[in-house]
C-alpha cells in the first residue's frame, strides 16, 4: 500500500492526514513534540491552539462562516472537533483549548490508517509523497532545509499570544457580561473605561518595557498586520485601540446606562469557563509589565494571570512563486505544502488548506486528477491568492469576502451582494463535488 508522509501535527497536518486516511491511504504523521518543543506550545497534544481560542464568525454571510460551511460540506475533522468542544462566544465559534486538542488527538491516533510518530524531522524526504504542514513554528533545521529545497529563503514575521486570567479574579462589580448590541447571551466579559482611564492606560502601554527579540528573530522585523501586538497598535495613535480591539460600539455599561469610552473584552478560554483571554491583547511586554499595565484595566486590578502573553517567530513561504493551487510545490509534484506555512492564516484557513492537501495527496497516490476548487468558493479563492498573486509584499491572509470574484452584473447593496456570493459559492461547491467525485 502506498504511504503518505505528513510532517506536522497541527491543525493542517491533522486535517491532511485524516482526509488522506479516509480515502484509504496509509499515513505516517510526524510530530516533534514533546521531544522538541516550540516557544509557544505547552503540551504534546496534536492541534494545540497557541494564540486565540476563537475560530471566527459562524455567520453565513461572513468569510469565516462561509469557509466553515465549506469545510463542513467537505467533512472536515478539525471543524467537527471544534463544534464538539465549543464554548460560548456569541456568533463566533470558540473552543475549549484542552478539550479541542484532546479530541483531535484521540480521533487521529485511533484512525486505523494513521500512525503517529513523535519524532523531529529535520529534512523534507525527497522520495515518496509528503505533505509539509509544520506551521509558523517550523524548527530552524527544517526551515533551513525547506529554504534550500525551494531555492529561496523562508520569510518571517512575528506573532504573539494574548494573556489569560482566572474568571474568579475579575471584579464583576466593575466588569459586566454582554455581547455587542445584546446580540445573544452575554458571552463576553467587558471591562469599561472612561476617557481618562483609557488615555492613562494607553500612555502606560506605549512606554512599557518589551521583551527583546531573540537573535534568530532579528533578521526581519515584520509584524503580521492581522495579529499586531497591542502595544505596537497603540503607538500608531491615541485612538488606535479605541477604534480597534477596545471599540465600545454596541456595549452599554449597566452602571451608567451609557456606552463606555472604551472597553476591553474577555472571551471564555476553556470548557469549564474558569479561564478568560483578553481579546486582541497579543503582546510582547515583559511579564511584570503585563501585570502592571494590564492591571490598570478596570475590573482586572487584582486579576490572577494564568498565562502571560508572549511573542514568537512565525515562518511562511512566498507561496505565489512556489505553489500550485493544488498545494503542490512546482519543483516536485510529490511534495505538498499546507497550513499557515503557505500563508493561509488563521485556524480555519490552516485546516482548510490541510484538507485540500490531504485530498490531493491521496488522489496523486491513486493516479487521479488533482482538485483545483472553483475560485468562487472561499477555499478556492484563498488557494488562488496564495498560488497566483504576485509581488514582494506577500503576507499571510485570512479568508475574506474581498477574495471572491465580483458578481456579474454588480449588485450595489452590500447585504444582497454578500448573500449572492454565498449562494454562488455553495452552488458551485456542490456542483464541483458531484462532477469530481470528491466525497
Amino acid at each position: 500500500m502506498d504511504r503518505l508522509i505528513v510532517i506536522g501535527g497541527g491543525l493542517a497536518g491533522c486535517e491532511a492526514a485524516w482526509q488522506a486516511a479516509e480515502r484509504g491511504i496509509a499515513v505516517t504523521l510526524y510530530e516533534m513534540r514533546p521531544s522538541k518543543m516550540t516557544p509557544a506550545h505547552q503540551s504534546d497534544q496534536l492541534a494545540e491552539l497557541v494564540c486565540s481560542n476563537s475560530l471566527g464568525s459562524m455567520l453565513r454571510d461572513r468569510a469565516p462562516g462561509l469557509l466553515k460551511a465549506e469545510l463542513s460540506t467537505l467533512n472536515s475533522l478539525i471543524l467537527s472537533c471544534a463544534q464538539e468542544s465549543a464554548v460560548p462566544a456569541g456568533r463566533a465559534l470558540a473552543v475549549g483549548r484542552e478539550t479541542f486538542s484532546k479530541l483531535v488527538t484521540e480521533r487521529v491516533e485511533a484512525h486505523p490508517l494513521i500512525s503517529v510518530v513523535r519524532e523531529h524531522i529535520g529534512r523534507v524526504p525527497r522520495d515518496g509523497v509528503v505533505i509539509v504542514a509544520t506551521g509558523p513554528l517550523t524548527s530552524d533545521e527544517l526551515a533551513a532545509d525547506i529554504a534550500s529545497l525551494v531555492g529561496q529563503e523562508s520569510l518571517a514575521f512575528y506573532d504573539a499570544m494574548a494573556p489569560i486570567v482566572s474568571v474568579d479574579s475579575i471584579d464583576m462589580s466593575i466588569a459586566f457580561r454582554a455581547s455587542r448590541w445584546d446580540d445573544g447571551p452575554g458571552d463576553y466579559i467587558n471591562c469599561p473605561m472612561d476617557k481618562d482611564q483609557y488615555e492613562t492606560f494607553v500612555a502606560a502601554l506605549t512606554t512599557a518595557e518589551r521583551i527583546p527579540l531573540e537573535s534568530f528573530e532579528t533578521q526581519d522585523k515584520k509584524f503580521f498586520e492581522a495579529c499586531l501586538p497591542v502595544e505596537v497598535l497603540a503607538v500608531r495613535g491615541i485612538q488606535a485601540l479605541a477604534f480597534g480591539p477596545l471599540r465600545p460600539v454596541g456595549l452599554f455599561d449597566p452602571r451608567t446606562g451609557r456606552r463606555p469610552y472604551a472597553a476591553v473584552q474577555l472571551r471564555q478560554d476553556n470548557v469549564a469557563g474558569s479561564l478568560y483571554n483578553l481579546v486582541g491583547f497579543q503582546t510582547n511586554l515583559r511579564w511584570p509589565e503585563q501585570k502592571r499595565v494590564f492591571g490598570m484595566i478596570p475590573g482586572l486590578e487584582n486579576a490572577e494571570w494564568v498565562r502571560y502573553g508572549q511573542m514568537h517567530r512565525n515562518t511562511f513561504l512566498c507561496s505565489p512563486s512556489l505553489l500550485e493551487p493544488t498545494c503542490q510545490w512546482r519543483g516536485n509534484p510529490s511534495i505538498f505544502f499546507a497550513g499557515q506555512l503557505i500563508g493561509t492564516e488563521g485556524y480555519v484557513g490552516s485546516a482548510a488548506s490541510g484538507l485540500l492537501a490531504g485530498i490531493n495527496a491521496a488522489r496523486f497516490l491513486r493516479g487521479q486528477s488533482l482538485l483545483v476548487l472553483p475560485e468562487t468558493t472561499m477555499l478556492g479563492s484563498l488557494m488562488h491568492y496564495v498560488s497566483a498573486e504576485r509581488g514582494d509584499s506577500f503576507q499571510p491572509i485570512k479568508a475574506n469576502m474581498g477574495l471572491l470574484p465580483p458578481m456579474v452584473p454588480y449588485i450595489r447593496k452590500e447585504q444582497e451582494r454578500r448573500d449572492a456570493m454565498v449562494d454562488r459559492a455553495e452552488q458551485d461547491l456542490h456542483t464541483f463535488i458531484e462532477q469530481e467525485s470528491v466525497l
